[in-house]
């Protein structure tokens, strides 16, 4: 039996939750708690301006609490210090009170727990637009405590950057979870926040829906729909050779994958010790500086100036280059991680940018690689990929050997 890593939507997923009614009274009930430090009505014009800051982020070293709280606090003329006392006790003691605008969806715990017995990887893929906290009471709410169901992550605003529908969040996903070498799949009800994206990184999908609709042609070719209990037949006709026809990620998948490795990052980072950064889990193995110090070089010497090269026209010649080298030559494991890492950053966003502003046709210019031969910019973009997704899943095992 093959492995999947199972990527579940949570509200009108695996909890049924009408977020028409559902935001109104969350407002509301909110609102009211905090109405002793901001008048009710500014509060709410303030959050939902807040929430659409979050959404919109795209800075790779900005989690999506760190988008929220620079653009709430001042607007509403407090500290987060000042309100932590009345949120933590907001979401303690009030937001459970949403749980009667919602209702569980029987099928859904049945489905976890056949899925945990196949030995399957699951991920609670809500839109991380919450607290951890409020995450957590939605799943118990749907029958599924996160204290007793083993979920490998459980997406909230503290430990991502990217929301829906922004094809970058299941890339963060994947990328936190090191790459896993089983194939992924997405389970939601949205078509634009759930499926679409997934697409874009040539992720199957399921489409929870009550009867039966037709697939948009711009969803995986293997995707399907139906109800809950669907899910695990519909698996079971995934294969192998049929994933490994449609396995070329779509050009905003692919930049969505190189914005989630400096973002993953990021979370590694605020979690790892100083010690952790120039250790080698083995004499012959990196250390993550060492790791991090590579990525910068590649991007700035490599990666960026074959993509201005190609965008440019003309079908260049690009020389091949070892830059595996540079390790010893430039004495990486000398140098500072955290300096190295924020230097990746700058290069990683400027190569984004560069991307993000090609023309579409632009994707498809001709190059001619030393190695690989005749190519074009959308493939060398997917070598840059998964360049990154090795050394992400480099990095995760490194930090595993070293007890991190």
């Amino acid at each position: 039996m093959m492995a999947f890593t199972l990527l579940f939507d949570l509200d009108d997923t695996l909890l049924s939750n009408d977020i028409d009614r559902f935001l109104p009274v969350y407002l509301k009930l909110l609102g009211r708690h905090l109405a002793d430090h901001v008048a009710p009505e500014k509060m709410v014009q303030e959050l939902l301006a807040a929430t659409q800051r979050m959404i919109r982020n795209n800075d790779p070293a900005i989690t999506l609490e760190q988008a929220f709280d620079a653009a709430f606090y001042p607007a509403i003329g407090k500290t987060k210090e000042e309100l932590r006392p009345t949120l933590e006790s907001f979401y303690e003691q009030v937001f459970p009170d949403l749980q009667s605008v919602t209702s569980p969806r029987q099928a859904a715990p049945p489905l976890i727990q056949e899925a945990l017995a196949r030995g399957y990887t699951l991920v609670v893929a809500t839109n991380p637009l919450f607290p951890r906290k409020a995450v957590e009471h939605r799943l118990r709410w749907a029958g599924l405590p996160p204290e007793e169901t083993p979920f490998a992550a459980i997406t909230s605003y503290e430990t991502y950057h990217f929301a829906k529908p922004n094809p970058a969040f299941y890339a963060e996903i994947l990328a936190q979870l090191g790459w896993p070498g089983q194939p992924a799949v997405v389970i939601g009800n949205s078509l634009e926040d759930d499926l679409l994206p997934a697409a874009h990184l040539n992720l199957p999908s399921y489409w929870v829906a009550e009867g039966k609709q037709a697939l948009p042609p711009r969803m995986h070719p293997l995707s399907a729909q139906g109800g809950l209990e669907g899910v695990l037949p519909w698996l079971e006709t995934l294969t192998e050779s049929a994933l490994a026809r449609y396995d070329t990620p779509s050009p905003e998948g692919l930049i969505g994958i190189l914005k989630s490795t400096p973002a993953a990052l990021d979370t590694f980072a605020r979690r790892l010790s100083e010690s952790h950064w120039q250790q080698r889990p083995e004499p012959d193995e990196w250390s993550i500086t060492e790791v991090l110090c590579h990525l910068r070089d590649v991007d700035m010497e490599i990666n960026l100036p074959r993509v201005q090269k190609v965008a440019a026209g003309d079908n260049p010649f690009l020389p091949g280059i070892n830059s595996d080298a540079w390790n010893e030559e430039r004495r990486y494991c000398e140098q500072d991680g955290q300096t190295a890492f924020r230097a990746f950053i700058e290069a990683r966003r400027y190569l984004v940018d560069c991307l993000e502003n090609l023309a579409p046709e632009a994707w498809q210019l001709p190059a001619r690689h030393a190695i690989f031969g005749p190519t074009y910019l959308q493939e060398l973009v997917g070598f840059m990929a998964t360049h990154d997704q090795s050394h992400i899943q480099q990095i995760v095992a490194a930090a595993r050997q070293l007890g991190a």
